[in-house]
């Protein structure tokens, strides 16, 4: 990894780099895993949230330096509480530290997608149906209103390269969600 990806180095005890996310204020239901930088899903309500899991439909980043003191762990390396309200980053073309998942090696440019515990997995290349089904009729069609692709969606660019095959690493990246 070369020392200046584009943006300087990492920021200390913050996750925005760069750009202007939305940001929401939500609660924190389940706090399992709930550190700043991973990405969360709706919990019960739309008005709490809990950590992504593999493939899962990601609503933002878990916000730090944006989500008021009270509420705030002491570093972005602490996980959040129960019924914390915290900070939701989201849009596009901001630059976010997330968390790539132990056992990637990824370089900048690389499509991420979500992987378990609200952390982040390259993007593999969907593979093309295969076998001899005939198409009868147009409602056997797919439809861009249909489910998430098996593997979940691309949210995210590398915007550095990172080897996390021995353990989870902190990466900068583009946020696309």
């Amino acid at each position: 990894m070369s020392a200046d990806a584009g943006y300087g180095s990492k920021p200390t005890n913050a996750i925005l780099v760069a750009g202007q996310p939305l940001v929401q204020i939500l609660k924190v239901k389940t706090a399992t895993n709930c550190y700043p930088g991973r990405l969360v899903i709706r919990d019960t309500t739309d008005g709490q949230i809990q950590v992504c899991g593999a493939g899962g439909a990601a609503i933002g980043w878990l916000g730090y330096e944006q989500t008021i003191k009270k509420y705030r762990p002491a570093t972005v390396d602490t996980v959040y509480v129960t019924e914390a309200h915290v900070a939701v980053l989201a849009g596009s073309n901001f630059v976010v530290v997330a968390s790539l998942a132990s056992g990637q090696n990824v370089t900048k440019g690389a499509r991420l997608m979500a992987a378990a515990n609200g952390e982040l997995t390259a993007a593999t290349a969907a593979a093309p149906p295969s076998g001899t089904t005939t198409v009868t009729s147009t409602s056997a069609q797919p439809t861009m209103a249909g489910p998430l692709p098996t593997g979940g969606i691309v949210v995210a660019i590398a915007e550095e390269s990172m080897d996390a095959s021995a353990a989870a690493k902190d990466i900068m990246v583009r946020s696309l969600i």
